[in-house]
This record gives C-alpha cells, sequence and structure tokens, in this order.
C-alpha cells in the first residue's frame, strides 16, 4: 500500500466491527450491544471524517491499494463528491443507527442486521473513496452483495424473493455498465476519475454512446431508474424499516454515485451534450419522475406508496444531472442530501406506525394523530419538503433543479422538466398529505390506532432528520454555493 493507509482504515473498521459483532461472547447483554455498536459506529464516523480534514496528517488525498494488473490499479483519492457524499452516509447511517435500537429489540436475529449495517457503512465509504472505475466496480458490488441480507432479513417467502430481486437487478445493472469498462478500455481511455472526463477527443462515436447509455441504465438501477426500478417496491415493504429507510435514503444514492463519476469523471459533459444520449437520459429520467409519483398516488401500502416515491424522487436528481448544467447540476446535489433527509424521515415514521399500531394501509392510519402526534408532525414535515412547500429543503432544489433545466438549452426539454416536476410535485401532496390530514382530522367514526409514541429510542433520530429536512432548506444557500461548480 501507498499513500494514506487511514483511508484504508476507515473503510475497514466498520467492517471488521460488524463482521465479528456476533460472535463476541462478552456482549451478553442488550446494553452491551448498544454500546458496541454505539462506540464503533462513533469511531467509524470520526475515522471517516478525519480522511478529508486532515489528509496531510496521514499521507495526503491518496491510497495505492492493489493492482489487477500493471493497468487496472484499485485505489482511493478523496475529493469534493467523496467528502459530500462520506458526510451525507455518515450522518444518515449513525442517526439511522439508534432507532433500529428501538424498532430491533424484539427481532431474534437483531445480531445478523446489526452486522449488516455495520459492514454496509463500509462498503459504501470504498464507493465514495474509489480513486478510478475498477475500484468503485468493486465497491459497487460488494455493496449489493453486503446489503442483500437486510433486505431479506426476515427470511419470509417475500422476504427471500425480494431479496433476490434486488440482488438480480442489481448485478443485471452493473453488468450492463461493464460493457462501458470494455469499451473505454480498447480505446484506451482511461478509467481515472478526472474531473470533466477524459473523452471529448472521441465525440459522435457511436458505440461509445451506446456504452455511455448502457452505462447510465445500469448504474441508474440502483437509483430506481426505469427501466430497472421495480426490486425498489418488492424490497422496501419486506424489509426492516430501518433497512427501508437506508435502502430509500443512501443506497439508491449509490447509483447516483456511481453515475455522477462515469459522466463528469470519466466521460465529460462536452461528449454527452446535444447528443441522442443527453436526450434518452433526459427522457428516462422524466418518464421515472411521473411514472413512480402516479404509481406512489395509487398504492395503498404506505411503505410500498413510499417505495414508488423514492423511485419519482432519485430521478428528480438524475433529471438535474442529465441537464448537464451547473445550476441543474447543484440542485441535484441538493436533492441528493435533501431527499436522503426526508425519505430516510419518512420510512422511520412509517416504520413506528406500523410497530406501533401493526396498521399498513394509508386507510387504516385515521387518527394516527391523535395518538401519535410527534410522529405524525415528523411525517407531516417531511411530507411538505417533498412536496417542495417554501421554506422547507425540497423548495430550494427543486427551484435549482427547474431553473437549471430552463438554462440548459435543450430544446423542448426546457419547458417539459419544469412542467413533469410540477405535475409530479403535485401528485406527491396527493399521496403523502392525506397521511397527515386524515390523521389529525379523522371525523367523528374512527378507531383509536394506538396508546402512545414510539420509545425514546425510535422518536429522537426521527425528530433530528424532520428536523434536518427543515432547515436544510432554510440554510440552503451555503450549500448550493458549495455545489455549484462542485463537479460541472
Amino acid at each position: 500500500m501507498k499513500g494514506n493507509i487511514f483511508i484504508f482504515i476507515s473503510i475497514m473498521l466498520p467492517v471488521i466491527t460488524g463482521a465479528v459483532f456476533p460472535s463476541l461472547k462478552f456482549l451478553d447483554s442488550a446494553v452491551k450491544k448498544r454500546v458496541y455498536l454505539t462506540v464503533s459506529m462513533v469511531i467509524s464516523v470520526l475515522g471517516a471524517i478525519a480522511v478529508f480534514v486532515f489528509p496531510d496528517l496521514f499521507g495526503g488525498k491518496e491510497l495505492l491499494l492493489f493492482s489487477l494488473t500493471d493497468s487496472l490499479p484499485v485505489f482511493f483519492r478523496t475529493d469534493g463528491v467523496s467528502i459530500m457524499f462520506t458526510t451525507m452516509v455518515s450522518v444518515i447511517w449513525f442517526v439511522v443507527l439508534f432507532y433500529a435500537f428501538g424498532y430491533m429489540k424484539d427481532e431474534e436475529e437483531k445480531d445478523r442486521f446489526y452486522a449488516f449495517y455495520l459492514i454496509v457503512y463500509g462498503s459504501l465509504l470504498g464507493l465514495c473513496y474509489s480513486g478510478n472505475l475498477v475500484s468503485m466496480y468493486l465497491f459497487y458490488e460488494m455493496m449489493t452483495l453486503v446489503s442483500f441480507p437486510l433486505v431479506l432479513h426476515e427470511r419470509t417467502k417475500e422476504a427471500v424473493l425480494a431479496g433476490l430481486k434486488y440482488l438480480f437487478y442489481s448485478i443485471g445493472g452493473a453488468f450492463l455498465a461493464l460493457f462501458f469498462f470494455f469499451a473505454i478500455y480498447t480505446k484506451g481511455i482511461s478509467l481515472e476519475f478526472v474531473k470533466g472526463g477524459s473523452m471529448a477527443a472521441f465525440s459522435g462515436d457511436t458505440l461509445l454512446q451506446i456504452s455511455v447509455l448502457l452505462a447510465i441504465i445500469g448504474f441508474g438501477c440502483k437509483a430506481g431508474m426505469f427501466p430497472l426500478h421495480s426490486w425498489l417496491p418488492t424490497a422496501h415493504p419486506v424489509a426492516p424499516s430501518p433497512a427501508s429507510a437506508v435502502l430509500s435514503g443512501i443506497i439508491t444514492k449509490a447509483g447516483v454515485l456511481a453515475v455522477i463519476r462515469i459522466v463528469f469523471y470519466v466521460v465529460g459533459a462536452d461528449f454527452l451534450r446535444g447528443t441522442w444520449v443527453q436526450y434518452a437520459w433526459l427522457s428516462l429520467t422524466l418518464f421515472t419522475v411521473f411514472m413512480g409519483s402516479m404509481l406512489a398516488y395509487r398504492e395503498p401500502l404506505l411503505k410500498k406508496r413510499l417505495a414508488f416515491s423514492s423511485v419519482s424522487q432519485v430521478s428528480y436528481v438524475l433529471f438535474g444531472l442529465s441537464t448537464l448544467n451547473p445550476v441543474g447540476v447543484a440542485g441535484a446535489l441538493l436533492h441528493v442530501c435533501y431527499h436522503s433527509a426526508i425519505k430516510n424521515t419518512l420510512f422511520l415514521t412509517a416504520g413506528a406506525f406500523i410497530k406501533k399500531t401493526g396498521r399498513k394501509r394509508v386507510d387504516e392510519l385515521k387518527g394516527i394523530g391523535k395518538s401519535m402526534p410527534v410522529t405524525t408532525w415528523c411525517f407531516t414535515i417531511a411530507g411538505l419538503a417533498l412536496v417542495g412547500i417554501p421554506p422547507l429543503s425540497g423548495f430550494v432544489s427543486k427551484w435549482y433543479l427547474c431553473s437549471g433545466a430552463l438554462e440548459s438549452g435543450t430544446g423542448v426539454f426546457t419547458w417539459l422538466g419544469p412542467v413533469v416536476l410540477l405535475l409530479s410535485a403535485l401528485l406527491t401532496a396527493g399521496y403523502l398529505l392525506p397521511v397527515t390530514v386524515h390523521g389529525f382530522l379523522p371525523g367523528k367514526d374512527f378507531e383509536p390506532v394506538s396508546k402512545d409514541e414510539a420509545e425514546p429510542s425510535m422518536l429522537v433520530p426521527m425528530i433530528i432528520l424532520a428536523a434536518f429536512a427543515a432547515l436544510l432548506g432554510v440554510f440552503g444557500t451555503p450549500l448550493y454555493k458549495a455545489f455549484l461548480g462542485l463537479i460541472l
């Protein structure tokens, strides 16, 4: 190894502590296990932050891990994108862990869940730090394999089938992207991530254009983009709510990160701008936005409704990226962060509703605001933010997404994009706000669905994330300025 060895340590620390957790005999009580998991997570997060806050103390911003061949090194490098995604992943992963303490306390196999929860965090760090396509591909596949047990945790027939669907779709999407790797390698194009890309000289090469679109579709699978989107509404309802939350709020962003690295750090915006590939990508994102919103509006199961919502909302991000416009791209990066906080809040509150009442359908939650007001208010704040009500976070990111589309010079998409986003926002209000309205104003004839709130270990993380969903919008200008020009 050559370079900043602390990058490797920060990745392996949660992997090792998670792997050995179920076999540690001295952790013979729930309190000891929670302390162990909390300390492991704190040290892992601090280690991840130290990598990019104090790089010079540990040997710089790069680390060569090993080489598959003379021309295929596996190495890590920290830059603005890795800092952004590492920070987002670490904050959400840490907060959701405490929610899991309350949600999973009665589960028989919770030790296995926590073990993989830590391992997945380590694989995500490896993905964030990846310095070239080979490194990214290895950790992308590792993340798929180690997050797979989170989906099939309950080991019911539905959970196993959902887990297999998640696995097959993710690996299939990665295979589509692999064609891109071979296509550019045979052309002698560098696999290393360089801001601005390195393929401008190959503009007009049809084979390369096809391979780029296949890579976007392949990695877009994890982000829930049509046509490889259907694993989300299958996997989310059967996974434990902490897993559903991070699957929707974080794992989907792994696909976004992979697309960012390919489009802006290997291909380059100039290679795509104005081509049929850009217009095909724009079309897929807008179709996914509208389709996901329509399916969510029609879905009666709360968690499945939220899953279809993720299909739509993550494609907001991909739409902003596909404009290849600095304002639209900055809006996309804002929506990455905002959606993570919002959707984690929604899934955690949905989990609290289900845990306390056993009711999974939206129409069964009438009056829930009377017995679980704090949880319902958290759901409401996150829902309003996702709709895009000012001054909450979703409004800020959607404003810049629409502004970027209007400035993008993409023909019909300059106005079609904002129109579709507006229609999606109306549908979002239609499928989220009824929970609030009927929860607080159920009418005369309703049966109380619960007697009290969820326990504090579940309630506090929901409040923290709901606060993020609100305050990140109020203080969105510094984030926008930081993201403007970050990758384009």
